[in-house]
């Protein structure tokens, strides 16, 4: 699935060049890679995924997780979220080879979003530099709006944390908090709005926050515009958002994190 202007920049074999292609690294982990190419002259993110293995499948079954094969997850999520009036990248073309679950090579194309900046950059100082009242409470809005969209559809981001929600750097400027929500890749469908999969998105949401400055407020304005909730159920996002925290700061998690973020300066 390629756009006419975008087949005519390869060959017969599009699929093999798409995933040849080199650019700018952006993630490099086994069986997957984000890079940063033009094409035409106009700049796109593409996600190549170069098949798990049957080792990686066991390891997630047996953890009770649905392992991500591929593209196809991220571009269904883009398509709904569009359906829902949730910005996010625009989707510009797919493509999969493969029937065997565990070789499965696929790729997708969205569009550059052009100058960006992610919640987690923002948010940064703001323990120690407050931003406007008025424009905080949009942020904190915008996000329990998103999310209420999102669950409320039955769809759970897996990594829903500050770092994915970005802002075009002119949105910014003109103190607009228009969310886009970003990296699809493994989104859950078809889930419950209470259910233990959107406890562990609201989790990761409130755990990436911790150091933010967000305080008791914020949080109560979130439930405000969030889907109403149970006790019980803010309970145990606060204990997933602490366990999160803990796991973060281990000096395990931050070896692994070093050596992913090494992996994307590597040829």
């Amino acid at each position: 699935m390629l756009p006419a202007d975008l087949h005519q920049e390869f060959g017969v074999d599009a699929f093999t060049e798409i995933m040849a292609l080199e650019g700018k690294a952006f993630r490099n982990v086994r069986g997957r890679k984000t890079i940063q190419v033009r094409l035409g002259g106009v700049s796109y993110f593409i996600k190549q995924h170069f098949g798990v293995g049957w080792l990686e499948i066991a390891k997630n079954l047996l953890s009770l997780k649905k392992p991500v094969l591929g593209a196809l997850t991220e571009m269904q999520a883009i398509q709904k979220l569009t359906a829902l009036g949730v910005a996010t990248t625009p989707l510009v073309g797919y493509g999969v080879r493969g029937v065997n679950p565990a070789r499965q090579q696929s790729f997708i194309i969205t569009r550059d979003l052009g100058e960006i900046i992610s919640l987690e950059d923002i948010c940064a100082d703001w323990a120690d530099s407050p931003p406007e009242a008025v424009f905080k409470q949009k942020i904190v809005i915008a996000l329990a709006q998103l999310a209420a969209k999102l669950h409320g559809a039955g769809m759970c981001h897996r990594d829903f944390y500050l770092c994915h929600f970005v802002l075009k750097k002119e949105a910014l400027a003109e103190g607009r908090a228009d969310l886009i929500l970003i990296d699809l890749h493994r989104v859950l469908f078809g889930q419950s709005s209470h259910g233990r999969a959107v406890i562990k998105d609201i989790g990761g949401l409130m755990f990436s926050a911790k150091d933010s400055g967000l305080n008791d407020a914020d949080w109560a304005l979130f439930k405000q515009h969030y889907l109403p909730q149970s006790t019980v159920f803010w309970e145990k996002v606060d204990a997933r958002a602490n366990k999160l925290y803990a796991k973060f700061h281990s000096a395990k998690f931050q070896n692994r994190l070093a050596q992913e973020k090494s992996a994307i300066h590597q040829p």
